[in-house]
């Protein structure tokens, strides 16, 4: 930082370049003629303090408080570590609970739920729709009974329980609200988030089932029912990770998230909600990737980005609602099938720029998941590498331990700038919804994927064992295989349900359920109740589907 006595150190470095670097660079170019970031932001030799923030408080702050881009906690990791909260969940509800048991055993902190490709579009595994998908990519649940078996033994009053659940995550929360009460849990004592960010889907994956309007009335009945009777759940994870999957920058994963987050507030408060009684509430998903200190500076961007956003935008006024508080998972897309073990020291790599960035829960990803569904050996060592992290490097001693360096204090500035210019020029267009609309996002996120690729494919970004550093191997690997098997058995579950269960009731429940859904009531209760009467996942969605239509894309994702 500077004042009016400091040196020019935009000179000195001038002179720097003379003196030293100009001779230097006679007898020996430099590797690349320029250097910049994944977003693309120009990184020069050497920052000084002429790069520091001139307003220390003003733009970093103490953590815990306004614009929190130190972190969002006065502690930080010296209270406690940051949840640690391993993805799974695949074939069947009971195969997934022993996974779970497995990873509490070796001491993950928080669980986090898979689910296969059939119900995150509201099928049942008996539906033609699901016919060769069931429990490939994740756990397979159709019913109350399914998720009660996910979460037998587990009290779910002494877990935190992250569900990526979109389209019906409602009723993916309502069965857990519904387990929760089998074992004398009141919902008010259930902590953790389901996913439940419908924007992204039109982005980047494409697990959507009805247009966005009706989307976004579930997604507001779940705001307002949570806010009284589930007050410790985090009622959507805002999720700039598939964004950055899709092949998204950096900037981009910043920009277009925020941009969604603040579509759901709009819409919030459009369906008549108070900006601080759900916005304490929102929580972010974001990606880390291997660019490390383009990472580390990016999450210290969101978080000062989304408390401008929320003081001055919206008007919070609680500073809990101006809190960008996220759970990050490690870059599935950098993983390689080729030497599947440098994935080990990807995912380090990445895992520690989440902790440096601040966040308050991380996924590791595993060694094999190139390949397949990680094994348990493999899900071990991706903990196992969260462990020492926190345990064994004293990074997580002192909050936001890389604050002052120059160069990362000139690129949360410069991610927070561009991340700013890609938000107007979203307003401009109508928000978020109207820029998915017109494909203005995705064509931002498609440009940016190809020149990726472009620079893999030439060599300019190495990508080692892939494009440099290849050697012949044969994968020796164990691979995690789901039994075709099981998909059968699920259909036979069903078939005994819908056999035993009171389908009259379940005709009355549909019949209100349509009612309901044409009218302006907060859906919730209904599909709590539901559920509780073995009315099943695909039967409340087809309902669903019959009152809002199915969405259709007018642009390719």
């Amino acid at each position: 930082m500077s004042n009016a006595n400091s040196p020019d150190y935009r000179a000195l470095k001038d002179e720097w370049e003379a003196r030293s670097v100009a001779p230097t660079l006679k007898k020996a170019p430099e590797r690349k003629p320029a250097f910049c970031t994944s977003s693309g932001i120009p990184l020069d030799r050497v920052y000084t303090p002429a790069d520091a923030p001139a307003d220390y408080m003003a733009e970093l702050g103490f953590p815990g408080e306004y614009p929190f881009t130190r972190g969002v906690q006065p502690t930080m990791y010296r209270g406690r570590f940051w949840t640690m909260r391993q993805y799974a969940g695949y074939a069947t509800a009971e195969e997934s609970n022993a996974r779970y048991r497995f990873l509490l055993e070796q001491g993950q902190s928080g669980l986090s739920v898979a689910f296969d490709l059939p119900t995150q579009i509201g099928y049942d595994a008996d539906d033609p729709m699901a016919l060769g998908e069931v429990g490939k990519v994740g756990v397979s649940i159709s019913s109350l009974h399914d998720m009660a078996r996910l979460f037998e033994g587990i009290p779910l009053d002494k877990v935190s329980t992250s569900m990526t659940i979109n389209a019906p995550a409602t009723i993916l929360l309502a069965m857990y609200i519904a387990v929760g009460k089998r074992q004398g849990v009141d919902a008010s004592k259930l902590r953790g988030t389901v996913q439940n960010d419908i924007l992204k889907e039109y982005i980047a994956r494409g697990t959507y089932i009805f247009p966005p309007a009706p989307s976004m009335r579930l997604i507001t009945d779940l705001f307002a029912y949570c806010k009284t009777h589930v007050p410790h759940w985090n009622t959507i994870s805002i999720s700039g990770y598939h964004i950055r999957e899709a092949g998204s920058t950096a900037v981009q994963e910043v920009a277009f998230t925020l941009a969604n987050g603040i579509a759901y507030v709009q819409a919030a408060l459009d369906a008549g909600l108070h900006v601080d009684d759900f916005a304490p509430q929102l929580s972010f998903f974001f990606n880390a990737h291997n660019q490390f200190l383009e990472e580390v500076a990016k999450f210290r961007a969101a978080r000062k980005l989304w408390a401008k956003i929320m003081r001055e935008r919206f008007g919070a006024q609680n500073p809990r609602s101006w809190q960008l508080k996220f759970h990050t998972q490690t870059g599935g897309s950098t993983l390689t099938a080729q030497q599947p073990e440098n994935n080990i020291v990807r995912v380090a790599l990445q895992a520690l720029a989440a902790v440096l960035g601040g966040t308050q829960s991380l996924h590791t990803n595993s060694m094999d998941e190139a390949l397949a569904l990680p094994t348990e050996k493999a899900v071990q060592v991706a903990l196992r590498t969260q462990q020492i992290i926190a345990y064994e490097t004293g990074v997580a001693d002192t909050i936001d331990p890389l604050a002052g360096s120059y160069l990362i204090e000139y690129l949360t500035d410069e991610i927070v700038r561009r991340a700013e210019a890609y938000i107007a020029r979203i307003d401009q267009l109508g928000g978020a919804l109207a820029a998915i609309e017109t494909g203005f996002i995705n064509q931002e996120i498609q440009d940016a994927a190809y020149a990726y690729l472009q620079a893999v494919e030439s060599g300019e970004q190495v990508i080692v064992g892939v494009n440099r550093f290849v050697v012949e191997e044969q994968h020796t690997a164990d691979i995690l295989r789901v039994d075709p098997a099981i998909e059968a058995a699920q259909r036979q579950k069903l078939a005994d349900l819908r056999a035993r269960r009171d389908n009259a009731r379940v005709a009355e429940l549909r019949a209100h359920l349509e009612q309901a859904a044409r009218g302006s009531e907060n859906l919730m209760p209904l599909f709590i109740t539901c559920v509780e009467n073995d009315v099943t996942l695909g039967e409340i969605c087809h309902t669903l589907r019959g009152v809002f239509g199915e969405y259709r894309p007018t642009i390719s994702i």
